[in-house]
């Protein structure tokens, strides 16, 4: 059963004449491209990695945008740039389609009818596989942690919890101190076997998708980027790229696709969980399990921005959220990119010297769906609204399609 188990002014659109990928480094995007099913072909920078991947399934809207980005409290001379990958479709699922292309082709060529993962209670990934495995027609278990008091109780209708449950994923709720103790492979194994034994056939994706096939998803970025650069006539060249960590795949294949291919600009991965450490460790993982023979420490430097925590959030990052959007228009998510763009900026505040004169890359990982879970602290910062005072002197005329 389905349900719950307990700017700039002027944007620039780069590269919009081809897609990126699949069946040849001409073909052109068409509508008959979404969900088509396609073999695939690795940058040849990067065929020289093990294991290749055979199919991807056709999910985002690519080439995202890129356009500058004004961000306030720059040093002299830089200039930010944005690539939008808040745009790539599938119900605003961001980078995490990038990686589902690759992860439910393989779900497909296992037959799998189902398809298990985890997060936290308003995981972006967990929404963005809810939505692509509806698309392709597979069930959906979602295990989500939240807080001890909350484990046992409906988890509501707010942000992602809200998509995952029209698209009918069965919601499974641990507590953060079971997932802490148990793990998370043990907990997906765990609800594998439980949904085996009822006749199932489930492919288990790892928390963010971050394993080394969905790495695969930001090496395509890389290659993206590539091209987009290759179609200006400016000769415009990134020296640095600056991503959100969460779970470590998004920065692992950009950061291998720009080390191995055209890009060379150095990566800077600003962690929203854990500590640097831990993900130069994971990320060394995911590189290995693709035989690149590179090491993490090399090719990305990551920065700590998880802040209070995980999700957790100060008044300044909210803050910081808020007066961006207002500037610029560019929305940011108070779970990754927020805290990656208020850390960039806190770095070049402490040194200006480093950041001076450079041209750098930002990319919008989306997660807009979560700033819904934030409305209550986010309230006090809010304004600009009055009740409209109408004279009476003010002739009346009927309006065109009256509301009531």
């Amino acid at each position: 059963m389905r349900g719950v188990s307990t700017l700039s002014r002027v944007t620039l659109e780069l590269g919009r004449s081809t897609r990126r990928r699949r069946m040849s480094a001409t073909s052109v995007p068409s509508m008959a491209d979404f969900l088509s099913k396609n073999s695939y072909s690795p940058p040849s920078w990067a065929s020289h990695l093990r294991p290749i991947p055979s199919h991807t399934f056709s999910l985002a809207q690519v080439p995202t945008p890129i356009h500058r980005w004004n961000l306030p409290g720059l040093p002299n001379g830089t200039e930010l740039w944005i690539k939008r990958d808040d745009f790539t479709g599938m119900e605003l699922s961001g980078n995490k389609v990038r990686k589902l292309e690759f992860l439910m082709a393989e779900a497909v060529d296992q037959q799998a009818d189902t398809v298990i993962t985890m997060g936290g209670i308003q995981s972006n990934h967990c929404r963005a596989t809810a939505v692509a495995s509806n698309y392709l027609n597979l069930n959906t278990h979602l295990i989500l942690r939240t807080s001890k008091l909350l484990a046992d109780e409906d988890p509501g209708l707010i942000g992602n919890l809200l998509v995952e449950r029209l698209v009918g994923a069965n919601v499974h709720l641990i507590s953060k101190e079971e997932y802490s103790s148990i793990g998370s492979v043990a907990l997906t194994n765990a609800l594998k076997e439980k949904l085996e034994k009822e006749g199932k056939k489930p492919y288990v994706i790892p928390v963010g998708g971050s394993n080394s096939l969905g790495t695969w998803g930001y090496i395509e970025a890389a290659r993206e980027i590539e091209e987009q650069l290759k179609s200006r006539n400016d000769g415009l060249k990134f020296d640095d790229i600056v991503v959100a960590c969460g779970s470590g795949g998004t920065i692992a294949g950009i950061s291998l696709g720009s080390w191995l291919g055209a890009l060379k600009a150095k990566v800077h991965a600003f962690s929203v969980c854990d500590n640097p450490d831990y993900f130069y460790d994971f990320v060394q993982g995911l590189l290995d399990g693709l035989q690149a023979g590179v090491k993490a420490r090399d090719i990305v430097s990551i920065h700590n921005a998880k802040g209070k925590g995980y999700a957790m959030n100060t008044s300044e990052e909210l803050k910081f959220v808020k007066e961006v959007a207002n500037s610029t228009g560019v929305i940011l998510d108070p779970v990754y990119s927020g805290k990656a763009a208020y850390g960039l900026i806190n770095e070049m505040t402490k040194d200006p010297k480093n950041w001076e004169g450079k041209k750098i890359l930002f990319i919008h990982t989306g997660g807009l769906l979560g700033l819904y879970d934030k409305v209550d602290e986010m309230a006090s910062l809010m304004g600009n609204w009055c009740r409209m005072d109408v004279e009476e002197s003010v002739p009346r005329k009927d309006g065109v399609g009256k509301m009531f």
